[in-house]
């Protein structure tokens, strides 16, 4: 039995330091990413995965439309919003 045990051991260590270097800060910033989307309000200035920049004009629950700075407006899914620059209070 305490041989099975020590045969084993190595393979627990090696998963959770998986765990707690790879899979825990994964999940954490998945979790901080799904809250920002969340909470995405009408005038946030933000930026899209992709790297275009603008202003929200009108969001809805699958999607968001954005003013860029020349006055087009475009649509694009709420997964598509990289980060938040200037909350609609700070526009303000």
């Amino acid at each position: 039995m305490g041989q099975q045990l020590q045969a084993l051991l190595p393979m627990i260590i090696i998963f959770a330091l998986m765990y707690f270097m790879l899979i825990r800060p994964a999940q954490k910033q998945r979790k901080n990413t799904q809250t920002m989307q969340n909470s995405l309000a009408k005038g946030n200035k933000i930026v899209t995965i992709g790297g275009l920049h603008g202003e929200i004009e009108a969001i809805d629950d699958s999607s968001v439309l954005i003013k860029v700075e020349d006055g087009s407006k475009l649509r694009f899914e709420r997964a598509a919003i990289g980060k938040i620059i200037d909350t609609a209070a700070e526009a303000k």
